[in-house]
């Protein structure tokens, strides 16, 4: 696991989740091995009927000089087969509802990174999941409790 966006499923309901490849270049994924990337910030959007990532931030190689450095935040095609991205993109159109990344990893030597598919909660939303998320938790530690005496 190189990065995983935390906030993404306390901002947004997530339904279902899908694995795609990303196009990278030189030494981004020199980066990525040291974990130089945040993905809190970006998302995913279609063009031309292609999948993009946007504001995914890889920050330089470290050991690279300043010949080979990139740029930090371009926009980097997402690799998927295309009845895929046709789903994706009808559900996009029509249901409204929002592709975040949730997480970016390496499989089998290469980058891939997980996006969700879902809508965005709202701020009274995300209270009562956050209620109930402490009342399970205290819950929990009562059962352990008991079980212990």
């Amino acid at each position: 696991m190189v990065a995983r966006n935390k906030t993404a499923r306390r901002d947004y309901d997530i339904t279902e989740s899908f694995e795609a490849g990303i196009v990278l270049r030189g030494a981004e994924v020199k980066s990525l091995r040291e974990s130089n990337v945040t993905i809190a910030d970006s998302y995913a959007r279609f063009e031309s009927g292609e999948l993009f990532i946007v504001g995914l931030h890889i920050a330089p190689y470290s050991r690279g000089g300043t010949h080979v450095a990139h740029e930090s935040e371009r926009k980097r095609k997402l690799l998927l087969h295309r009845n895929e991205l046709d789903r994706l993109s009808s559900k996009v159109n029509q249901e409204r509802v929002e592709l975040v990344p949730l997480a970016l990893y390496f499989k089998e030597g290469r980058a891939k990174l997980e996006v969700g598919v879902g809508k965005g909660r709202k701020t009274i939303d995300k209270r009562q999941m956050i209620a109930k998320r402490d009342a399970d938790r205290e819950a929990r530690r009562e059962l352990s409790d008991r079980q212990r005496s």
